[in-house]
């Protein structure tokens, strides 16, 4: 069966819908466990009451301890299943985003308008950045890496074997949407800068601030002490005496020495507060990319070569790496916890020892897998509006002049409101002039060819039953508007557009320019006069 439109979205429909139960079933589990904990808790209150009253016997004791172990399992099970609820909310989130876009065309990712510039050939004019925009409808990005690279595939056309290898690798990416929603649902509340904050620390500053571990003294008694330790402790136990002097020596010394580099391990430890569930999130996303199979050239390049495959561990286990690290450097979150490991076990000297044999071996890897994440967001935001409009095509990219499309719409029109047109170009370069009545679509039909083009030349599926055409560098005249920051009257930004676009064509001969009622900022004659000489 043919995939329409509506189909999608009563997929969509039903995932939230399924997705919504396992919510309900996970809170319901929660409350669960709530109710145990709090049964637990006054069943041990009961005990000690008993042992109050009725004294200390092995049974009250046995009793005692049975409900603080199986509080301790229910605490370990309610943050399981926590972290499944979590989870299962952001992937119900991505499919009631798709939801939206569908019916309302709200996207809850970014718009774009970062990247508005007035002065770029064609972006202003063919709605390409800001609200209720092409980027604005294409966007599931989540990083700062993945937001650049889809605002740089709509700015500026790429190599024509590169737009086949692109066309390639998001139809293998559509074939297997389901898997890209579990991608997204565990990035959505990702922080766009968190990928470049770890790799802004990992590549610029811990280098220096681990300079510290290769003391040779520090990193070999800091491999000992847990057992120094550990052996001190028991020998004070059983003989006691003296020995205890020893221990606080040792942990007097243990807690110098942290103070000491406190400086050094507050600098290393910046940054990558709280962030080991983020890590084993990034872990997941970069697993999946790593365990399927990869067919089109486009994605397998994105991944090191085979025979570095096999040296190194793989990206999704490196960060795990990075994120268990981590997670024991927060115990320093908790002061209690951090006071006692630090005194017998350095713990915080033993994190950083530890990060810096793993920022040796890993570092310059993981940050290639962290930008591969953003590469695949770019792709699966291709891949969702593939998926999203069945009855859209690949465009043929020719090698000479030519541009013929059929059944052609604007992208950002809904179907049943959408006019389509079949339109070609003649074979060698020309000038073609729209006529019409006013609001007879001659604005909206100009767009269409521009924004079409635009998708075209990043890879991506076009509104169309058809289109084949060759690369053109695209230039717009629509709206332009004065600036009072910069002094410009509409009549003189309208010169420097002209300008800017005569200069383009002498050096782009396959440049496409769109011109929509040039020089509206003079009268008539002047407008009639300017027209005829450009």
């Amino acid at each position: 069966m043919v995939k329409t439109k509506y189909i999608v979205l009563t997929d969509y429909q039903n995932y939230a819908g399924a997705q919504q139960k396992v919510i309900d079933n996970l809170v319901k589990k929660l409350n669960q466990i709530s109710f145990s904990r709090l049964g637990l808790f006054l069943a041990e209150i009961l005990v000690i009451a008993c042992m109050i009253s009725y004294g200390f016997s092995p049974i009250f004791t046995l009793a005692a301890i049975v409900p603080v172990i199986f509080f301790m399992i229910l605490v370990k099970r309610q943050s399981m299943v926590q972290q499944e609820l979590n989870y299962a909310t952001q992937l119900l989130w991505v499919y009631q985003n798709e939801i939206e876009v569908l019916t309302g065309w709200v996207n809850g990712y970014e718009n774009g308008e970062r990247y508005i510039n007035e002065t770029h050939p064609y972006t202003s004019d063919l709605d390409v950045l800001g609200p209720r925009s092409l980027y604005a409808n294409l966007n599931r990005c989540n990083t700062t890496d993945g937001l650049d690279l889809l605002a740089a595939s709509l700015l500026r056309p790429v190599d024509k074997d590169v737009i086949e290898d692109r066309h390639l690798a998001i139809k293998e990416l559509a074939a297997c949407i389901g898997q890209t929603y579990h991608f997204r649902a565990e990035l959505q509340t990702h922080r766009p800068e968190q990928i470049q904050i770890v790799k802004n620390k990992l590549q610029d500053q811990l280098p220096d601030q681990l300079k510290f571990t290769n003391n040779k003294f520090l990193a070999q008694y800091v491999k000992v002490v847990p057992f120094v330790s550990i052996g001190l402790l028991i020998t004070a136990i059983v003989l006691g005496g003296t020995i205890w002097k020893v221990v606080a020596l040792v942990a007097v010394f243990n807690a110098a020495l942290t103070f000491f580099n406190m400086a050094h391990i507050n600098k290393v430890y910046y940054g990558f507060t709280g962030s080991s569930a983020q890590l084993n999130a990034f872990s997941g996303v970069i697993k999946w990319t790593e365990e399927v199979e990869w067919k089109s050239a486009y994605i397998r390049n994105l991944f090191p070569l085979e025979e570095n495959r096999k040296i190194n561990l793989p990206v999704s286990q490196q960060i795990k790496e990075l994120a268990s690290i981590i997670q024991a450097f927060d115990a320093r979150l908790n002061i209690i916890v951090s006071m006692v490991l630090n005194l017998f076990l350095l713990w915080d000297l033993k994190c950083s020892i530890k990060l810096a044999h793993w920022h040796n071996r890993s570092s310059v890897s993981l940050i290639d897998g962290l930008f591969r994440i953003s590469k695949f967001e770019e792709l699966i935001s291709f891949a969702t509006l593939t998926h999203n409009n069945p009855d859209w095509t690949f465009p043929i990219i020719k090698n000479h002049f030519h541009f013929s499309t059929a059944e052609m719409g604007h992208p950002l029109i809904d179907i049943h409101e959408r006019v389509t047109n079949d339109f070609s170009l003649a074979a060698a370069p020309t000038v073609d002039i729209v006529t019409g009545s006013n609001m007879a679509g001659k604005s909206t039909f100009l767009r269409t060819v521009g924004m079409n083009m635009v998708l075209a030349f990043a890879g991506a599926p076009v509104c169309a039953k058809e289109m084949s055409l060759s690369l053109f560098r695209v230039f717009s005249y629509m709206r332009i508007k004065d600036s009072l920051n910069d002094h410009t009257s509409t009549f003189k930004a309208e010169l420097n557009r002209l300008k800017m676009i005569l200069d383009a064509i002498r050096g782009y001969p396959n440049s496409l320019v769109l011109i929509d009622e040039m020089l509206r900022g003079t009268n008539s004659k002047d407008k009639y006069l300017g027209s005829k000489v450009f």
